[in-house]
C-alpha cells in the first residue's frame, strides 16, 4: 500500500503581498511599464550593435574580442574588477569563438527586447536578459546593467502577470506552463490517453 504525500505540508504559503505583487492581474499595468521600459533598453542596445561595426557581417567578432580583452585587463591591481575564473572563461571560450558570441549577443538582445515589449514569453525573455546583464557585470561593466538586472529579476518573479497586458495573455493559456498543458495540447493529450485506453480494452477483451 503506497503512502499518499500531502504536498501542502512541504510548501510554504505565499504571503498575500507577494501574491498581489507577482500574481494579481491588477498589477499588470505596472509590470507593463516596467517590461516595456526594459525591453526598449534591450532593443536599442541590440539595434545599436547592428548599425555599428564589429558585431555582425564583415568584421564580426572584433567588438567582442576588444570587450573581452578589456575585461581581462581588469584582473590586475589590488582591487580587480574582474575575477580570475571569469577572465579564464573569456580567454579560453569567448575570444576563440568571438564571431559566434557576437551574433548571440546582438540577436539575443533584440529578441529579449521584442519579447519584453510585446509581452511574449515574458518570463523567459527577462531571464535571458538578466543572464546577459550578469555576464556584463562579471566582465567589469556597470552602467545600466545592475538596474536592468534588478528589473529583469522582478519580471521573472512576476512572469504570470508581467505579460498579461501583452501576447502572453493568450499564448500562455494555449501553450501551457510546466506541469500544466495548454489548450493547444490538451486535446491531443486527451485523445492519446483515450486511444491508449481503447487499445488496452480491446486487448483484454
Amino acid at each position: 500500500m503506497s503512502a499518499v504525500t500531502d504536498t501542502r505540508e512541504s510548501q510554504i504559503p505565499e504571503p498575500n503581498i507577494a501574491r498581489f505583487l507577482f500574481a494579481d492581474t491588477r498589477m499588470a499595468p505596472v509590470w507593463l511599464i516596467v517590461r516595456v521600459y526594459l525591453g526598449v533598453l534591450w532593443l536599442l542596445a541590440g539595434w545599436g550593435k547592428v548599425t555599428g561595426g564589429g558585431w555582425i557581417g564583415e568584421g564580426a567578432g572584433g567588438a567582442v574580442k576588444d570587450f573581452a580583452q578589456g575585461a581581462i585587463a581588469q584582473t590586475a591591481g589590488e582591487h580587480p574588477q574582474v575575477t580570475q575564473w571569469y577572465a579564464g572563461f573569456l580567454e579560453s571560450v569567448v575570444i576563440p569563438n568571438a564571431t559566434l558570441f557576437s551574433y548571440l549577443v546582438v540577436f539575443g538582445e533584440i529578441a529579449v527586447g521584442l519579447g519584453l515589449i510585446f509581452g511574449l514569453f515574458t518570463g523567459i525573455a527577462a531571464f535571458f536578459g538578466g543572464f546577459m546583464n550578469a555576464s556584463f557585470i562579471f566582465a567589469g561593466t556597470a552602467g545600466a546593467n545592475p538596474l536592468m538586472f534588478i528589473l529583469a529579476t522582478w519580471i521573472v518573479l512576476a512572469w504570470r502577470i508581467a505579460g498579461y497586458w501583452g501576447l502572453d495573455r493568450w499564448v500562455l493559456p494555449a501553450v501551457g506552463v510546466p506541469g500544466s498543458a495548454g489548450t493547444a495540447f490538451r486535446g491531443r493529450r486527451e485523445r492519446s490517453v483515450s486511444g491508449a485506453g481503447t487499445g488496452a480494452g480491446t486487448t483484454s477483451a
